[in-house]
């Protein structure tokens, strides 16, 4: 995975969500796809409802994540990667701060 992401442009308005506890901005690709960069912060336990496919690479921290319908918790570190699909949630716990690359489709 790659540390950077080039020929993109990027939202300067971040998106905030749970009060503060995970921050995005969107990247735009020139051709129309988007991603979104963030973190999730230490200590936070969210729940994400997903409307379409998505793909989190975590970049940096621990955490665990329970995909709706599966039995367990599994743990993500750096380098590594989670689906969930459409219509799905997922329930993520941040051991550390989490960075994360999410793409959508």
């Amino acid at each position: 995975m790659p540390d950077r992401i080039n020929n993109v442009s990027v939202s300067k308005k971040a998106n905030v969500f749970f009060g503060g506890q995970c921050v995005s901005h969107s990247v735009h690709f020139p051709d129309g796809s988007r991603k979104t960069v963030g973190v999730i912060l230490t200590g936070a336990k969210l729940t994400f409802n997903v409307s379409t496919p998505e793909l989190m690479e975590i970049t940096a921290g621990e955490c665990e994540v329970k995909i709706a319908d599966e039995p367990a918790f599994k743990t993500y570190t750096a380098g590594s990667s989670f689906r969930v699909a459409a219509g799905s949630s997922f329930e993520i716990h941040a051991k550390d701060d989490v960075n994360y690359v999410c793409s959508f489709g």
